[in-house]
């Protein structure tokens, strides 16, 4: 049996370059490794400054996504990081400013999260990954708050984008308290991603 010693030992490493590998599709199997109680529940339910983050997910053709899972990072109401530990171990107390939702047969996600505040004096807003069926990587896009007007109009990703594009990113306040931000993945009022 032969022995190696090193990698050039066993492969011509030559003047060959290694391509990257081809994305995958996403899915259908997210509950394995992606499931956790509470994962929806950024902070305690109905505790002090808690505000419901939902909307719907629509595939190109308007059609709601039932299988899709939302990701969402945001500051304290204060501005700051969060770096409590227990992102995936709800212990009812601790804001880590992570959540995980899946959408629902009509599309649906839902947060209970804290409205970010602004850091070092720039708009407010969470940082938002999607995953579906169909995507071969995921996309990053991000939801504002709909507060702060000065600070909205001076962000530089904002500002930089027409007034429909824009209006991609900013949530709804509605009268209860709550932000409703549907998120659309082509077509009609395709939501702005970020490139990474």
């Amino acid at each position: 049996m032969a022995r190696f010693d090193k990698l050039s030992d066993r492969v011509d490493l030559g003047e060959k370059t290694l391509e990257p590998t081809a994305g995958q599709t996403v899915g259908p199997f997210f509950a394995f490794g992606l499931d956790y109680a509470k994962k929806h529940e950024v902070v305690y339910p109905h505790s002090p400054g808690s505000v419901i983050l939902g909307g719907t997910v629509y595939d190109g053709g308007g059609a709601p996504i039932p299988d899709a899972v939302i990701e969402i990072f945001g500051s304290t109401p204060e501005g700051t990081v969060p770096t409590a530990r227990g992102a995936f171990r709800r212990d009812a107390h601790s804001f880590t400013g992570f959540g995980r939702a899946a959408t629902t047969d009509e599309g649906r996600y839902e947060f209970w999260t804290l409205n970010p505040g602004p850091i070092d004096g720039k708009a407010p807003f969470f940082a938002v990954i999607v995953f579906a069926r169909g995507l071969p990587d995921k996309l990053h896009t991000r939801i504002y708050l709909p507060e702060h007007e000065d600070l909205l109009a001076a962000d530089p990703l904002l500002s930089s984008l027409e007034p429909e594009d824009r209006a991609t990113l900013v949530a709804t306040r509605l009268p209860d308290g709550s932000l409703q931000h549907d998120i659309r993945l082509q077509g009609e009022k395709e939501t702005v991603f970020l490139a990474f």
